[in-house]
């Protein structure tokens, strides 16, 4: 299981580079916006017994917000609007976690995944436009994270994050993340990045620390639906949207923070 998750990684890796530094612009926003799409058409899956014409009036619903979001990435107070309310619904979520098992009623189903995706959406496409070096950046962050989490919770963890929602998750795991961020933070000072580190860490681990919560968060919804990964799309890892569900949570505050931290 391992080595095709590495594989499948790598792989994932190499095509997100072409994408972002290869591909024109018009192509790198057109296949953000789908990867999104996809995300939502596994999201549909949690709505409970819904049919397929159902999923795909979802995903269509969702296409016309991502288009609308798209319209007004010009206006800056509309972004950050938008990127607002997706970070309010991502700090909710941190309680909420705390408070599963809860039942979900579908209704909220449905609005929480509009929640997830159209502000995940501005926020990567708004750091791609100004960017694409910088949404690279907060998809390193929040990898490192994951793998740290992973590797470390593999080999010393014992205290369970959340039992109820993701039983393999651990505090251990969540420090070991969190302090591989710290690593990759300093390399990127010395290597590539002249930013004030005092400042970026801080922020950095925060939005590592919020994108572990968009994991369990999507994991409490998944629980709810009875079902172990949202799809199949990448083997080893699940769907689309067990890839995404991370950056998802981290994008929002990245995006309306980024200033705050001299990287523009």
């Amino acid at each position: 299981m391992l080595k095709q998750r590495i594989i499948t990684a790598l792989i994932a890796g190499s095509v997100l580079l072409l994408v972002l530094f290869v591909l024109p612009a018009a192509a790198a926003k057109a296949v953000i916006a789908l990867l999104m799409l996809a995300a939502a058409w596994e999201w549909s899956g949690f709505l409970g017994s819904v049919g397929k014409v159902v999923r795909v009036a979802y995903v269509l619903a969702i296409a016309a917000l991502l288009g609308l979001v798209t319209w007004q990435l010009a206006d800056a107070a509309s972004v950050a609007l938008v990127l607002q309310v997706g970070l309010a619904w991502w700090f909710t979520a941190l309680i909420w976690v705390f408070f599963y098992p809860t039942p979900i009623p579908t209704p909220l189903r449905w609005v929480c995944g509009v929640l997830v995706m159209v502000p995940a959406y501005l926020a990567l496409l708004a750091l791609y436009t100004l960017e694409p070096a910088i949404l690279l950046f907060v998809l390193i962050i929040v990898w490192t994270a994951d793998i740290g989490a992973y590797f470390v919770g593999k080999r010393f963890g014992r205290v369970k994050l959340a039992p109820s929602i993701s039983p393999g998750k651990t505090w251990e795991g969540v420090i070991g993340g969190l302090l591989a961020v710290i690593g990759v933070l300093v390399l990127a000072r010395l290597v590539w990045l002249d930013i004030d580190i005092a400042v970026v860490v801080p922020f950095c681990l925060a939005v590592a620390a919020l994108s572990i919560v968009g994991d369990l968060t999507v994991s409490m919804f998944k629980r709810t639906a009875g079902v172990k990964d949202s799809g199949r799309f990448f083997p080893g890892h699940g769907g689309v949207l067990d890839r995404v569900d991370s950056v998802a949570a981290a994008a929002p505050l990245f995006a309306l923070g980024i200033s705050w931290i001299g990287l523009v």
